[in-house]
């Protein structure tokens, strides 16, 4: 997964209204006392004497629900001031002798240090609001966004049908065809932000919900299209501000990773991806090939999602249900008919083929990627790799081939410290190292000579 910028703390006007409004009080936080307690606990014993605005950075807590616990805190004597500045914010605290004792205890317990959580209650409001406000995909939307993936109209109106009604989603064709590139680009249609939750509180458990791999910050159009605060407010920071997540699940996937995962090091749990993807994109790619059965994954997700709740499990047998909003997308390489049966095949809202390109537009996205890439283009040579090798071959125009194709000939030419150029030669070349030209009985030598005689 890609690295990606810092999220929006989101305190100003525009954004006020999409986050939950700054708790004032430890009431208003939804969390009790202790709780609270044990969080500033932990982190004065982490990181040593601190300073009252750097503990509302660590613990996403504002400062007057802060100063309300450190005042019983004072008064249990479990920390003390340990200097005072000028202003009334400036301020440093210590543990004291006894305070130690009771943050290493609590420490051993759950060694969380991190994001104060939110109740399973205030994010089951917030993800159920947020699902109903999701904006509807227009027609121009889709074709500016696929403008150049050369889709067919067909296709293309089958996407945009599927996306506009939130319906499953099965794109199938052949390995090669587009499929997942196709999906992760659909990721980009969904419209909005959303408010994601640092972490949860589920009993005495923490589940840690933001990824910053996955909740990427909100783009520049994303917070112009932000409906203004009808009065200026601060939000909750124990909340982010993010665009629609899309996450993707491929081949490896397996059961257990649909269910919460303990983290003994940081004292929580890693939530599954389902919970991460609420109110945005899951993508389940080579469906098929995991290591659980596609009707089972299936069932698993459709069902989740027409109840519109998952049941999750701590470590100790309590089951709680989250929300589950999100949007499901499957690609597969196999015939749909071979993968599930008709009953299976009946909860996918769409199923999308999605085959080779037709000859001009992938003559088109030939020398586009010449272009891109810095490799000089000749056009008799095209013609020679879709008359004379595809043809031969019987292999499909599939979207996959022109950058693999133009990416080893510049391999080649890198090699030889010459300048990447388009030929004959050069696409016989690359081609042979593509794809097993020779009879399978053929020897080692017999195949060397075969690639010199096509080069030469």
């Amino acid at each position: 997964m890609l690295a990606v910028e810092s999220p929006s703390s989101a305190h100003d006007a525009g954004l006020a209204g999409e986050l939950p409004a700054q708790p004032k009080s430890v009431r208003d936080t939804g969390l009790s006392q202790q709780l609270i307690v044990e969080l500033i606990a932990k982190a004065i014993f982490v990181n040593g004497k601190s300073h009252l605005p750097v503990l509302t950075t660590r613990l996403h807590l504002s400062i007057n629900v802060l100063r309300e616990v450190l005042e019983f805190m004072l008064a249990e004597h479990v920390v003390e001031v340990a200097w005072r500045g000028e202003s009334d914010i400036d301020v440093q605290y210590q543990l004291t002798a006894a305070g130690r004792l009771r943050a290493s205890a609590w420490m051993d317990r759950c060694p969380y240090v991190g994001p104060a959580p939110v109740t399973l209650e205030a994010y089951r409001a917030v993800v159920e609001r947020q699902a109903a406000q999701v904006p509807q995909l227009c027609a121009d939307e889709l074709a500016a966004e696929f403008a150049d993936d050369f889709l067919s109209p067909a296709v293309q109106r089958m996407l945009g049908a599927a996306m506009y009604a939130g319906r499953t989603v099965l794109l199938h064709g052949p390995s090669g065809s587009g499929k997942s590139v196709l999906a992760r680009r659909l990721g980009s249609l969904q419209q909005g932000v959303i408010a994601v939750p640092h972490a949860l509180v589920v009993g005495q458990e923490i589940v840690q919900v933001y990824d910053a791999l996955l909740h990427r910050a909100p783009t520049p159009q994303h917070l112009r299209a932000l409906r203004p605060s009808p009065e200026r407010r601060s939000s909750d920071p124990r909340w982010v501000l993010c665009q629609r997540p899309v996450v993707a699940l491929d081949a490896d996937l397996s059961a257990d990773m649909l269910e919460l995962q303990p983290d003994s090091h940081s004292g929580s749990y890693r939530s599954p991806p389902q919970l991460k993807a609420n109110n945005g994109l899951l993508i389940v790619d080579d469906l098929g090939r995991q290591r659980m059965s596609a009707a089972d994954l299936l069932n698993r997700f459709s069902q989740a999602r027409e109840l519109e709740r998952s049941q999750l499990a701590l470590a100790g047998g309590y089951h709680f249900s989250v929300p589950c909003h999100m949007q499901l997308v499957f690609a597969t390489s196999l015939a749909p008919e071979a993968l599930l049966d008709a009953s299976a095949l009946r909860r996918i809202g769409y199923k999308i083929p999605v085959g080779p390109l037709d000859g001009a537009s992938y003559r088109t996205l030939f020398r586009q990627q010449c272009v891109t890439m810095g490799v000089v283009f000749d056009e008799a040579a095209l013609r020679h790799l879709i008359d004379v090798l595809h043809a031969g071959s019987g292999l499909p125009l599939l979207a996959c081939y022109p950058r693999e194709i133009i990416g080893r000939i510049g391999d080649f030419a890198g090699f030889l410290g010459e300048p990447a150029r388009l030929s004959v030669a050069a696409l016989e070349q690359a081609w042979i190292s593509m794809f097993a030209t020779c009879e399978p009985a053929a020897a080692a030598g017999d195949a060397i000579d075969q690639l010199q005689r096509r080069i030469a």
